[in-house]
């Protein structure tokens, strides 16, 4: 059930998944040369954690076990839909999204990773990508909202670059 606030948003949570090694996990939408990091819309009454870790578990196939939260974006990211985006014939109609982000380290194996979860798959390929690397693979109208995501939690994923470079001396 879509829930939107009263500025016409839609609130949603947004997963960087890393790697270990210094890379994210970006997924390509069925049929299409789309990419993107998986996202999705929170239910009524859930926690934006509870949705995280719902739509971990339908996009990528993934459970809590298989990961752990290395941080968060403190407040919601919006960005607004392209005005031929926008469905006028629902009510309300949703003007966006509001985003959580969180960053999360692949504890499992990424043999893990699969599509076939959910109801209705939404991916059918995905590769590791350098952190910057987002950016400029999504559609136009969301690369702010990534842009802000990543530049929020860059110290976050830093330390897992360290922690690789000072493993490697």
């Amino acid at each position: 059930m879509d829930v939107i606030d009263k500025e016409g948003f839609r609130p949603n949570v947004g997963i960087i998944l890393a790697d270990g090694k210094g890379s994210l996990l970006l997924a390509k939408r069925i049929g299409q040369d789309a990419w993107q990091f998986p996202q999705g819309g929170i239910d009524s009454g859930e926690k934006p954690s509870d949705a995280m870790y719902r739509e971990l578990y339908e996009e990528v196939g993934l459970e809590s076990a298989d990961v752990e939260i290395l941080g968060q974006t403190r407040g919601w990211l919006r960005y607004r839909l392209p005005k031929r985006y926008i469905r006028r014939n629902k009510s309300p109609i949703c003007v966006g999204q509001k985003q959580k982000w969180y960053l999360l380290q692949l504890a499992g194996d990424q043999n893990s990773i699969r599509f076939d979860r959910g109801d209705k798959p939404e991916f059918d390929g995905w590769k590791w990508v350098n952190y910057w690397y987002p950016i400029s693979q999504v559609i136009e109208f969301k690369r702010d909202v990534y842009r802000k995501a990543l530049k929020e939690l860059a110290h976050v994923h830093s330390e897992i670059e360290r922690k690789l470079t000072s493993r490697k001396q």
